[in-house]
């Protein structure tokens, strides 16, 4: 776990304004829609296949079918797990912006909830976080059960990977949280 706190960034930002080609028209689409990007796309746009792979994954992962109370849950449980300052800030915000009290908050980031529902989804969230290798045909069988599809299943990896990407991009690019 991360415990040095960073003082400066250590990758240069940039902006539609200060790209050119396909990075600067791909700033410019997230601009149009969002108004100016954060640190991490900024920071993401010194490399083109970067922030591509990133804006196509999030892009996609906005087309889950998984509800925003639980995708958050997981993604407390991976950043936590990470130790990135940046995106547990974010998604702490946006789990209580959801509705989502501290007590769960703070479960989640331990990878469960008080829900026993939850808690089973949000625990595969984590193990595929950290050992997806122990998935057993018997996880899948029990995710099944709880009414989850495949597609459902498989958007759980999915998120988790996007959220080992923001994470760890930002804890190698120095990216800290707003005070």
């Amino acid at each position: 776990m991360s415990t040095v706190p960073t003082t400066a960034a250590r990758f240069a930002r940039h902006s539609s304004a200060t790209t050119s080609g396909g990075v600067a028209e791909r700033l410019a689409q997230m601009e149009s829609r969002s108004g100016p990007v954060g640190a991490m796309v900024s920071t993401m746009a010194g490399s083109p296949s970067t922030l591509v792979g990133y804006h196509e994954l999030s892009r996609a992962m906005g087309r889950s079918r998984l509800p925003r109370t639980l995708t958050e849950r997981i993604s407390l449980a991976v950043q936590s797990n990470l130790d990135c300052a940046l995106c547990l800030a974010a998604h702490t915000d946006a789990a209580r912006g959801l509705g989502i009290d501290e007590a769960e908050i703070a479960l989640a980031k331990q990878g469960t909830s008080a829900d026993p529902r939850l808690a089973q989804v949000v625990a595969f969230g984590w193990q595929v976080h950290v050992d997806p290798a122990s998935t057993t045909d018997d996880d899948v069988a029990r995710l099944r059960a709880l009414g989850l599809t495949d597609r459902d299943i498989l958007d759980i990896v999915a998120l988790v990977a996007l959220n080992v990407l923001t994470g760890s991009f930002n804890l190698v690019a120095g990216l800290e949280p707003l005070n």
